[in-house]
């Protein structure tokens, strides 16, 4: 039954409406609350979708935002600030997807509700929206996360009422969103069990899609086979998931989907985003390698008036989500509003570069023209733009042992480094590492993180890549410095075999300082707090190999181990 009341927040009185009634086309009823003025002036609105409850986005009323790693951070209170939304003018509608929170129906895998799009019901629930007394008509979303995901997802489906967009952080490739390079992320795990910094969806009616579709004696062989992977079967989360399904219906699904396909293809924002013609503003901060390509991807497949805006560490944003308000009202001022306040005459990217501290401009991604240069692997752990010009067995392999975690609390890490720069270099792009490698086991994990160290040993992450060695099948979309892998087989690896790995290296923008060193680190694991994990939640972490591995790295003239990088050549794109 929805309610009336007005409440004090901010030194401002706001009116806020309880569990409205949304219906859906199909007869399914989702929930909404309503923040507004205490007037009855009409206003445009605000939608933030999602699973996570409106009742958990209500704390942006009472709640401080907490910044990483404050224990109160809570990764799902992503709505935006409701007090700064209404004092702005607009009516913050927070509504909940079905099957969570206080809304009826089932949501069943993978951004898919009872066999309704979600892009569906956001088109339902934001024309009816428009229709409300309290409404003047215009509609925008706003929201990160899943949040931004929605937005994407119903802008797709062209609701006649939706003006713009703004996203912050989405998800979008949802395969690359718990598969990074084939190596499982357990950032999903926490966002949907509720674990680790997050409260997690909502549950009230999830159901498992696997479930549906595959008989029982079906699903126990697959459950079968997907044990069969070591690395599943030594962590005790995932074997208690998969013989337990119905404890976590939606991490299931997810567990057992290890390779990317139809399954993750259905509901995949990358493959809509063409549909899109009203303005969308994008905004990723950098340190969110999988989402920031993801990012970019969109902002390439738009079709109507876009923004890409790319931000400075750190990675994760206050909760309550408070952040990047006062660009999304401008957006919003131009776009609902009708107030030409010039932001249409700014370039379409902006891109915060790391080291400089600049910001720079330009009418695509990059901003910049760059030049892919190879840095090589040589012995003594060094990184040069020369090639190794002798062979294996003056250049002898590097290598590591690494035990499986159940028997060690220690990663094992092997390094590189260039030479300290001589004067300021910026790098901005996506990129590669050619590593060739031999393993005595039929697969692992390979993990490299580049770092910009300052002479005093202080060090910023820069960017990232991920490949489980079974997945290291290149496809047709490949290119110098923009590796890409189809993830659609698993291809075991023959023990003893030297064999040429291609990791994709996250996008970036970087400026390596006078004195400062780029720094490779390479491991099939990744240790659980260091300089960059600090600021993510626990279950920010990849599914560690399950087996021991003995790794050798070649880097002779007969296996150029490298990375290939993008430096840039000139001020800035036109």
């Amino acid at each position: 039954m929805a309610e009336f009341r007005t409440v004090d927040a901010g030194g401002r009185r706001i009116a806020v409406r309880t569990d409205l009634e949304v219906p859906m086309r199909d007869g399914v009823t989702l929930a909404a609350d309503a923040y507004s003025d205490v007037d009855d002036t009409p206003r445009p609105a605000l939608v933030a979708l999602s699973p996570y409850g409106k009742d958990l986005q209500a704390l942006a009323l009472t709640m401080p935002p907490q910044r990483r790693p404050s224990p109160m951070w809570d990764g799902c209170i992503e709505a935006g600030d409701i007090t700064r939304v209404v004092a702005e003018g607009y009516v913050h509608v927070i509504g909940d997807l079905r099957g969570s929170g206080g809304s009826g129906g089932e949501m069943i895998g993978n951004y898919n509700a009872g066999g309704v799009p979600l892009g569906q019901d956001a088109y339902d629930f934001i024309e009816w929206v428009a229709e409300q007394p309290w409404c003047d008509g215009n509609v925008g979303m706003i929201g990160i996360s899943y949040f931004g995901s929605m937005q994407v997802l119903a802008a797709a489906e062209r609701p006649p009422h939706l003006e713009a967009i703004f996203v912050s952080g989405g998800h979008y490739d949802f395969y690359e969103t718990t598969y990074h390079g084939g190596i499982m992320w357990f950032m999903p795990r926490a966002a949907r069990e509720g674990r680790g910094g997050d409260s997690g969806i909502a549950h009230t009616n999830v159901k498992s899609r696997m479930q549906q579709v595959y008989s029982p004696d079906e699903l126990d062989k697959l459950v079968a086979e997907r044990l069969r992977d070591p690395d599943v079967a030594a962590w005790p989360n995932l074997v208690h998931v998969l013989k337990y399904p119905k404890n976590r219906e939606f991490w299931f699904d997810i567990v057992m989907n290890n390779l990317d396909g139809d399954w993750y293809e259905e509901r995949n924002p990358v493959t809509l985003a063409p549909n899109i013609d009203i303005p969308v503003y994008l905004q990723i901060d950098q340190g969110r390698g999988w989402t920031l390509d993801g990012t970019i991807e969109v902002f390439d497949a738009l079709r109507g008036p876009k923004k890409l805006d790319i931000g400075p560490y750190p990675p994760m944003q206050s909760r309550p989500f408070v952040e990047e308000h006062d660009k999304m009202f401008r957006w919003y001022e131009y776009w609902i509003k009708g107030i030409d306040n010039g932001i249409m005459d700014e370039p379409a990217v902006s891109v915060f570069v790391e080291g400089s501290r600049e910001r720079v401009t330009g009418s695509h991604w990059p901003p910049k023209d760059v030049a892919y240069r190879s840095l090589y692997l040589r012995p003594r752990r060094k990184l040069s733009p020369e090639p190794e010009l002798m062979g294996a067995q003056y250049a002898a392999p590097d290598g590591f042992y690494q035990a499986p975690l159940t028997v060690t609390d220690k990663v094992e890490i092997l390094s590189w480094s260039t030479a300290p720069f001589e004067e300021p270099t910026e790098l901005i792009g996506a990129g590669a590492a050619h590593i060739f490698a031999e393993i005595d086991q039929d697969d692992t994990n390979f993990i490299l993180r580049l770092w910009d160290t300052a002479p005093d040993g202080g060090r910023q992450l820069i960017t990232t890549g991920y490949l489980k060695a079974s997945h290291r099948e290149l496809d047709g979309r490949s290119a110098e410095g923009d590796p890409r892998h189809p993830h659609t087989r698993g291809v075991p690896v023959e023990p003893g075999v030297i064999e040429e790995y291609v990791l994709r290296l996250y996008p970036f923008a970087a400026t390596f300082r006078p004195g400062h060193r780029l720094v490779a680190e390479l491991s099939n694991d990744e240790p659980l707090a260091d300089d960059h994990n600090a600021l993510l939640p626990p279950d920010a972490f990849h599914l560690p190999v399950g087996r021991p591995v003995t790794h050798k790295i070649y880097r002779d003239a007969a296996h150029p181990s490298r990375l290939v990088l993008p430096f840039t050549t000139r001020t800035a794109a036109e």
